[in-house]
């Protein structure tokens, strides 16, 4: 037991360096490049969804939360809003950064979330023949949407970092814990093979998991990933779900609550289909 706690807390202090420096240089691009970046997707029109699927793979909750408040005042449309939630990512652009892993790989995560929500987006946008409802003469700001005390997104650069930094190594140190733990008495091709990697199962599973609106979600997603006990389509199913704190703020803003629902299926429905695609494809 000793074992499982120092190696857990070993590896979660090797990656802090790595972590911090992230998160500085996100930061800095989400408070250079937050109003920009909203302004337009709201100005994109039918284009709303190749835009919103560019935005929202930038990490952080950020994007994610101002695309639902744009959404509840019928600012951008139900395409644009889906591109974003299906390319955030959340945490883990971060994790797989500072776990060195391949660019390549990382190029071909983002690169078929960005995919994913831009046809899904497009789609949704053709079927109900609406690119966007009306107008808000309320001021959304990044940084007030996103939930403050998952980020910390107003208190400057470094001391946001900071946060975020010891946010997330606290998460990973006891996903790790969990992780070591079940490993050393399951063993991961066992795991996988009950759960994780079985067909369809594993995408269900792994979506349920990423619709829960926090950042342990995208976290225990990647880490399951990095640990080789989820596959790489069962993954990018977790990850396509993982909104950030998108929906939780969109069940907050927007007062349509049956529509509500139907974006949690629609989002839940189509991450599960294209984990299914991206293990057929073999894009990992």
């Amino acid at each position: 037991m000793m074992d499982i706690v120092l190696d857990s807390l070993l590896d979660t202090v090797k990656l802090l360096p790595f972590l911090l420096l992230t998160y500085i240089a996100m930061e800095y691009l989400e408070h250079r490049s937050g109003a920009a970046a909203t302004g337009l997707v709201r100005r994109a029109g039918k284009w709303g969804p190749a835009i919103g699927a560019a935005v929202g793979v930038v990490p952080q909750c950020g994007f994610s939360a101002a695309a639902a408040n744009l959404y509840a005042g019928r600012v951008i449309s139900l395409g644009t809003l889906l591109a974003i939630f299906l390319s955030t990512s959340d945490e883990m652009l971060p994790i797989l950064i500072s776990a060195h892993v391949s660019p390549l790989l990382i190029a071909r995560i983002l690169g078929f979330k960005v995919a994913a929500g831009l046809a899904a987006g497009f789609c949704v946008d053709t079927l109900t023949g609406k690119t966007r409802e009306g107008h808000t003469h309320e001021q959304e700001h990044i940084h007030e949407l996103c939930e403050h005390d998952h980020c910390g997104c107003d208190k400057g650069i470094a001391k946001s970092a900071l946060l975020h930094t010891l946010q997330i190594a606290l998460f990973i140190l006891l996903i790790n814990l969990a992780l070591n733990l079940v490993l050393g008495f399951v063993g991961p091709e066992t795991l996988g093979r009950l759960f994780w990697n079985r067909p369809l199962v594993g995408q269900m599973l792994s979506s349920a998991v990423g619709l829960i609106p926090n950042c342990a979600s995208s976290v225990a997603i990647t880490q399951l990933y990095l640990e080789g006990v989820m596959s790489f389509g069962t993954m990018i199913s977790g990850l396509m779900a993982n909104t950030g704190v998108g929906l939780l703020v969109l069940c907050r803003v927007n007062r349509r609550r049956g529509e509500n629902l139907k974006i949690i299926g629609l989002v839940y429905g189509i991450s599960v289909v294209g984990g299914i695609a991206a293990g057929l494809l073999a894009v990992g």
